[in-house]
């Protein structure tokens, strides 16, 4: 099974948003990582069909090594898909277990398959506890969740998840990612994020995008190695750290518990002080290096 993105392009008016996207998606876990504006949920609404593409093909091979565009295959291709869009809609009336069953109505499921399905699901999303509340009644967190598992009933072959770990807290954030690794063996799974630590160990492949355009594609371990010697820990006074900040590209801020001294994470080519020294790079290392997107730490301990 393999999905094929050929020159994918997309403008709103004077504004760009996606410039000759191309891509070939196996089973595993695949993520679109940029800020805001970067493209992510305009692809994903192409993909499902739900926007069209200026120019550009999609096309899906079953196994067979022959590629079907999906515009030709509509219900055939839809039927292999589950999504979470960027914003879900929800009915708020329903309740939790009753909107389930309704959308296993609209993907045809049989009677016991969806009863055996919807259980399984709700119980690995942690959603079993509230099968007869309103969905208008549910917090942030659940209606992520719960919108996450409409997309997997069904087992579909291909899951789309446009920012499926919003409104989650730290634990529930960490559970929703193991469950999309374990189900993701035999899926192509899209995971479109800004969220570095949602898919720094999950994803096979990262695909950052910037305006629209790809601006790396690969493994999250190469991409980390890109950066290595360009990650630095530079200790300094407190009254320095003001003149190191309007300098320097600062990631985070902290004090070395032992010295006292306070200790700057620095993204830099070159030495940026006689004292710093090289430090591993991460993942969020290098989507900051590429991105130019500093989100500095304000205070420290």
């Amino acid at each position: 099974m393999k999905l094929f993105i050929n020159n994918i392009t997309k403008s709103y008016g004077n504004n760009l948003a996606l410039s000759n996207f191309t891509a070939e998606f196996q089973p595993g876990i695949y993520a679109l990582l940029g800020p805001n504006g970067s493209g992510k949920t305009t692809l994903m609404n192409i993909i499902t069909d739900n926007l069209k593409a200026d120019s550009g093909e999609i096309l899906y091979d079953d196994g067979s090594g022959n590629g079907e565009n999906v515009l030709k295959m509509g219900v055939r291709f839809r039927e292999k898909l589950g999504f979470i869009p960027q914003y879900p809609g929800l009915y708020p009336n329903f309740t939790v277990e009753r909107f389930m069953w309704y959308m296993a109505a609209l993907k045809g499921l049989k009677k016991e398959d969806a009863k055996t399905q919807i259980a399984e699901i709700l119980r690995a999303v942690e959603l079993d506890d509230v099968l007869r509340r309103k969905i208008g009644a549910l917090s942030g967190g659940m209606k992520q969740r719960l919108a996450l598992a409409q997309a997997v009933l069904g087992d579909p072959q291909i899951l789309i998840l446009d920012e499926p770990t919003a409104g989650l807290d730290p634990k529930q954030r960490i559970a929703i990612r193991n469950y999309i690794s374990k189900i993701a063996f035999n899926k192509i799974v899209i995971f479109a994020t800004h969220v570095v630590s949602d898919i720094e160990y999950i994803a096979r492949d990262i695909i950052m995008l910037k305006k629209g355009v790809i601006v790396d594609n690969a493994p999250p371990g190469e991409l980390i190695k890109k950066i290595e010697g360009k990650v630095w820990h530079v200790p300094c006074d407190e009254s320095e750290v003001s003149q190191l900040q309007s300098k320097l590209r600062v990631i985070s801020i902290s004090r070395d518990p032992e010295k006292g001294d306070v200790i700057l994470r620095i993204l830099s080519d070159e030495k940026p002080t006689e004292r710093a020294y090289n430090v591993s790079p991460s993942l969020e290392d290098y989507y900051l290096y590429v991105f130019d997107d500093i989100a500095i730490a304000a205070s420290y301990s």
